[in-house]
């Protein structure tokens, strides 16, 4: 009868210590990030993570429809702001800034210059991968860099378009695509030469992140607040992004500083 209960009772527990998970909906640009992001807060919480990785506009789509996530964590922050506003998610708080960077592999003899947006007319260059811009923040900045650098007529029908920004970087790596036009956070040196494009060519790429309404919104809002944290911030730097911006509260100080 000990026994018996006893393994009733560790059954119970590892029922209910499985349904502390969650779904997180991410950018492509944190693919290499999120699985230390996610093993660090599983350790402190004990909340399981399950990650799909694509683009931020994609997702937006699905989550407008029902998508069942409990956090988007999205590579532009307007496609958080418009789920608020249509009453699907709480108030989006701001994880991190990231960076655009040429990647250049180490099988194309190009020389990086001051002006290193431009050196993609070169004749060397005859195709350039970015992720999708009707979707993709970084196909959008990326447009944009190179519309303000004053090369995209020269270039324009040698730019090729990825679902998005991790699909964009395999292009270039696999032979499908010269240069790539893409997420810092994505790439290595050791894997080829990158150069970052100077932030006074494209709009601030601004990471938003959201808890849904409809999912376990307590976990999902202790996800964001260990992303917006020290640790969680920490790992993000060390991919490349810049740290959030100051002011932007964390979903659990929102709910402090509006409480009574």
């Amino acid at each position: 009868m000990f026994v018996l209960r006893y393994l009733l009772l560790a059954i119970a527990f590892l029922g209910s210590a499985w349904t502390q998970e969650i779904k997180v909906a991410a950018a492509a640009d944190l693919s290499a990030p999120m699985q230390k992001i996610t093993d660090a807060f599983q350790k402190e919480t004990g909340i399981h993570v399950v990650v799909s990785l694509g683009s931020s506009g994609n997702f937006f789509a699905q989550l407008q429809n029902g998508a069942p996530f409990d956090v988007f964590l999205s590579a532009d922050r307007s496609y958080p702001e418009k789920l608020q506003e249509a009453g699907l998610a709480e108030a989006p708080v701001l994880y991190a800034r990231g960076k655009l960077v040429i990647w250049i592999p180490n099988r194309l003899d190009l020389k990086l210059s001051p002006d290193n947006v431009k050196i993609l007319s070169s004749p060397a260059v005859s195709k350039i991968s970015i992720a999708n811009p009707q979707h993709a923040p970084y196909g959008r900045a990326a447009m944009e860099a190179l519309r303000n650098a004053g090369i995209e007529p020269q270039v324009h029908e040698r730019v090729i378009t990825a679902e998005n920004v991790r699909q964009a970087l395999i292009y270039a790596q696999s032979g499908d695509a010269d240069v790539a036009l893409v997420a810092r956070s994505l790439v290595s040196p050791n894997e080829g030469r990158l150069t970052e494009v100077a932030p006074t060519l494209y709009s601030p790429i601004l990471q938003g992140a959201a808890t849904l309404r409809s999912g376990q919104t307590a976990n999902a809002n202790r996800f964001v607040d260990f992303l917006c944290g020290r640790d969680g911030q920490e790992i993000l730097s060390r991919y490349g992004f810049d740290k959030r911006l100051d002011e932007t509260k964390s979903p659990a100080t929102q709910s402090q500083k509006s409480a009574p």
